[in-house]
Order: C-alpha cells, then structure tokens, then sequence
C-alpha cells in the first residue's frame, strides 16, 4: 500500500477529459460539418456562385439554431463565441438602462458592462440562486429601467436560476433580460420564448462544436434593432460586422 510508484508504471496515454465546462470535445457530426464548410471557397457576402453557396450553409446554419432556440431566423445573430454575444447584447441594447447583474455571473458579464453604466450587484442565496426578494426590491426602486444579467446554469456550480419567477418580475417592472445560456445550450431543452429572456448567449465549443463561433438570440419581431459594436461591412443584418467564420458556425 505503501509502494512508491513510478512514473513509468502509470499509463499517461489515455488521459481521461474531464473539463467539458471549458469546452468539450469537437464531435464527429460536427467536425464533418466544419471540413465541409472549409471547403467552400465563397465569402457569404458576394454575389457570385461560391458566394451563394457559403450564404446556403450560413443560413442553414442559422436557420437550424434558430428553431431549435425558437426564436425568428433574423434574430440569430452571429458572433465569435459567447462573450461577444454577452458583451454584444450588453452594449447593443442596454443604452438608457440600469444593470442589475447576479454577484455570481461570470467574467464575459461582470467586466463587460458599458464603461460608466450604473450597475447593482444582485446577491445570491445559501444554494447560489439569486434572490428573488432582492432583485424585485432593486427592480421597483429605480427610476430608470433595467438590464438584467443572470446566467441559466453556472459555469463553476451547475446552479440553476428560477428564470421563470425571475422572466416574471422582469416583465412586471419593463426590464430586459438577458440570459447567459452558454452553459446550457445543449445540455437541457431550452426556448427563448420559453425562459422569458429577452436575449440569450450560446458558444459553439461549449456543446461539441469548434472554437470560434456563438450566438446572441434576440426575442420579438425580426430583425431586431441591436446596435453592433463594429459596424464592419454590414453583416449579420448590419448589428455584427466581419466576416463570419462559417465552418465554426456550421
């Protein structure tokens, strides 16, 4: 029991990967689906026969999220990964309001909040959900509207907000509410209209897909006014710019 052992007698081969909250492993279907895409030449931007094909597997791609987070296919918006989408969403639609953000949200959120914005800190309770009494009190006292931030699932815990009480006072009180659902999508049914948020983040890399690609969803009529935060040459409806990095996102 006492045996000193040696390195050499451990088989270090065939780590076991246990870190799926970071990212998870690429999976084969989507592997597949990104050769395939790297393979098409075309920016999905021009015009010309490569191009329309890029623009195919784009907005199937699209089309394909969309429905599955049943939200309009126009307010599936593109970006690099869910920061961005946090960042996007934060800046995009949170001019004029105030922002109520969970004490336990993560760094995407808490250090990208619009320089100079009046934020609160939304406190959480024994079992790490935030709570309720708390964010109804900060919600009715303001004199402004506000942007609330609260993730789905924590990326440490795993804990679970009640986002159907917290989609309940929201609308109660007209505040926005977005969702950082990166890490949730994929590992749970999950509707935008659904939950309640008013915007929702995902990452591709975060449910068995390559680094580089996520997604703001938007709730409402498309497209949806979201100011980008650079304009670039128009993409994604003119709210993302730069082209998009098509086999991540397919």
């Amino acid at each position: 029991m006492n045996k000193k052992i040696d390195d050499k007698e451990m088989n270090f081969s065939n780590p076991v990967y246990l870190d799926a909250n970071a990212t998870e492993p690429l999976r084969p279907k989507a592997r597949a689906a990104m050769l395939e895409a790297a393979d098409v030449t075309g920016n999905p931007s021009s015009v010309h026969q490569a191009g329309r094909r890029a623009r195919a597997l784009l907005e199937e791609a699209r089309n394909t999220l969309a429905s599955r987070m049943d939200v309009a296919p126009l307010n599936c918006v593109f970006t690099a990964g869910g920061t961005e989408a946090n960042v996007l969403a934060m800046h995009g639609l949170g001019q004029g309001r105030r922002f109520l953000v969970g004490r336990t949200e993560h760094d995407a959120v808490r250090k990208g909040m619009p320089d100079g914005a009046d934020v609160g800190w939304l406190e959480v309770d024994t079992h790490g959900q935030v709570r309720l009494d708390l964010l109804e009190a900060a919600l009715h006292a303001g004199s402004t509207p506000a942007f609330v931030c609260l993730m789905l699932a924590n990326n440490e815990t795993g804990v679970l907000h009640p986002l159907d009480e917290v989609a309940r006072l929201c609308r109660q009180y007209g505040a926005h509410l977005h969702v950082d659902a990166v890490q949730a999508a994929g590992r749970m049914e999950l509707s935008v209209e659904q939950c309640g948020a008013d915007s929702l983040a995902c990452s591709g890399h975060k449910m068995g897909g390559p680094k580089g690609a996520g997604a703001l969803l938007l709730r409402g009529p498309a497209p949806r006014p979201l100011a980008p935060l650079f304009e670039g040459g128009g993409q994604e409806q003119g709210r993302r710019g730069g082209t998009q990095p098509l086999p991540a996102i397919a």
